[in-house]
């Protein structure tokens, strides 16, 4: 289960993501926000986070304008590693050595072609494993 969550300024973006996820058979849990109303990042980025933190789904997907926001947000939750991509390089490379469980995006910074293919990327790229990898994501784990 992947919980997705934004703000008014990244709506129509997770919409998209969340149609292309359901059309891959992948279970999404629609966090808000519920249309293009004005309202708080930080509600929808806290529900997202909290979601995976607490074991109730997977992985998370959050989008604002920026990404920037709302992926601090994410990031006080403990036991949540977002990262903000606007490439699947960095897609891919967050989850291979920082086992990031959190994707944040910026719909004003990547567009929907982009954005599908970080989707993509994130989700089925798996943690690497190696001891190094470990070792550094419980360093960032250890308060």
């Amino acid at each position: 289960m992947i919980a997705i969550g934004s703000d008014h300024g990244g709506y129509d973006l997770k919409e998209l993501v969340i149609r292309h996820l359901e059309e891959k058979g992948v279970d999404v849990n629609d966090m808000g926000c519920y249309d293009k109303s004005s309202c708080d990042y930080p509600v929808y980025g806290k529900a997202v986070a909290k979601a995976v933190a607490d074991g109730s789904c997977d992985k998370g997907i959050v989008i604002c304008t920026t990404g920037i926001g709302i992926s601090i947000v994410a990031n006080k939750v403990k036991g949540i590693r977002a990262a903000l991509c606007a490439d699947t390089f960095s897609a891919k490379m967050t989850r291979l050595h920082n086992d990031a469980n959190v994707l944040a995006m910026g719909a004003g910074i990547v567009g929907p072609n982009l954005a599908l293919e970080i989707v993509d990327t994130f989700l089925s790229t798996g943690f690497s494993e190696e001891e190094k990898h470990k070792r550094r994501v419980d360093a960032i784990e250890t308060e």
